[in-house]
């Protein structure tokens, strides 16, 4: 069990919970059906609110782009300017899969290891989540059940904006180049298409979007989205036989034939998947959107293959109905591109051991702006920030965690100064 009043003591548990807490109040729900960047006006409060708090640090060269990225320049303590130039990246936005409006955050310390009431009707259970038997003792924040709490990734600004903020108040504290990128609309997938690359100078980066305590995530799914459009017949359905072609029936025939083995609720570990993530139509025409995860890109080509014959087994069975599929890519495992910058690892873990965490490789089942980045050239693997449960309403984040992540985040920025 670990000792937890221990990690609590340090110096900067206060800040990291306050932070969390006021962040988590401020809406930045994402909408994944907007193409715009941002997909929601929401997301420019908290951005501007990053702003404001990083000038009171005294950052000078700190601003919001036209697409709702905060961007921030530290410049070296003198005589460390050739030092490699790192970055500490976290999201703005938090899924629209359960409401981010009107959070109501709620600390609590000394937590009992025992089933926690929220709210009336909702009730954090260790029988149905097991992992908060380990936490007895820790202080956590949850929140009243009725929306998310918005760790992901609030938890990983509030630890970015912590340790830089320690960093900038210590006169003593020697680094090199550092950048802070807060993005918009990682939830969607779509926000670093405007991420400003070619004005953004970064050796390595660093983004605060993980779970657990010592997580250190190098590799993630490859991630495409399969959009299928059915085109139907109408017909009177008294007279429908040999004419009508029900676009309904058609997507619900295709969601059908995804093999329920690889869904996500039947998935873990290395296992890709097919998420029919949403469904609409009528009887002339219907849509369904699949997302398409795996780790290999056989993996994927298999996927992909599978979803245009499923499309073309639907259009055999409906006569006259017509299914067209469009496959994009989101985004790509960043394994092979991080294999390549072993150094970007090795001081990491090297940090999280000094800051007292232990450090564990784990795959991230799904994908974080890193992944986005590291195909852009800049080696960025992800690190815990202590969110447990998230994309629900159980949501919870353990603050002895956001402390390590602290102190690893302390600890990196010295080991980029010395190398």
């Amino acid at each position: 069990m670990k000792d937890y009043a221990a990690i609590l003591a340090r110096p900067h548990t206060a800040e990291t919970i306050e932070r969390l807490v006021r962040y988590a109040k401020v809406e930045t729900t994402s909408d994944r059906h907007v193409d715009v960047i941002p997909s929601t006006p929401s997301q420019w409060n908290l951005a501007r609110l990053l702003e404001a708090e990083l000038k009171a640090l005294g950052v000078a060269d700190v601003g919001v782009d036209e697409h709702c990225f905060v961007i921030a320049r530290i410049p070296a303590t003198p005589g460390y300017e050739q030092k490699p130039t790192i970055g500490l990246m976290a999201h703005l936005d938090t899924s629209s899969e359960v409401s981010g409006a009107d959070v109501k955050p709620r600390v609590v310390e000394g937590y009992d290891g025992k089933a926690l009431t929220l709210s009336p009707g909702w009730v954090l259970d260790p029988e149905e989540f097991a992992e908060l038997r380990d936490y007895a003792g820790d202080t956590i924040v949850v929140t009243d059940g009725t929306t998310l709490l918005g760790a992901d990734d609030k938890g990983g600004i509030a630890v970015v904006m912590t340790a830089i903020a320690a960093v900038l108040k210590d006169r003593s504290f020697a680094h090199g180049p550092i950048v802070l990128v807060f993005s918009p609309d990682e939830e969607t997938g779509k926000g670093m298409d405007g991420f400003p690359a070619g004005t953004v100078r970064m050796d390595a980066c660093y983004t605060f979007d993980g779970g657990k305590g010592g997580e250190i995530e190098s590799e993630c799914f490859t991630a495409y989205e399969a959009k299928l459009a059915f085109s139907g017949k109408s017909s009177h359905p008294g007279y429908a036989r040999g004419v009508m072609a029900n676009a309904v029936s058609m997507a619900a025939s295709f969601v059908a034939m995804l093999p329920r083995s690889e869904s996500p609720e039947s998935t873990d570990g290395w296992f890709g998947y097919y998420y029919a993530h949403e469904i609409h139509g009528g009887l002339e025409s219907a849509s369904v959107d699949v997302l398409l995860r795996d780790f290999s890109d056989e993996g994927m080509a298999r996927r992909q293959a599978t979803v245009k014959a499923l499309a073309a087994a639907v259009e055999a069975q409906f006569p006259g109905g017509k299914v067209a599929v469009d496959i994009r890519k989101q985004y790509l495992n960043m394994k092979k591109k991080l294999d390549a910058s072993p150094k970007v690892l090795e001081l990491l873990y090297e940090a999280a051991r000094k800051a007292g965490a232990e450090p564990y490789s784990k795959p991230i089942r799904g994908g974080t702006d890193g992944a986005r980045l590291t195909e852009m050239g800049i080696p960025t693997p992800n690190v815990f920030a202590g969110m447990h449960n998230f994309h629900g309403r159980y949501e919870w984040a353990s603050a002895s965690e956001m402390v390590l992540a602290v102190d690893t985040t302390l600890e990196l920025i010295r080991l980029w100064a010395k190398g």
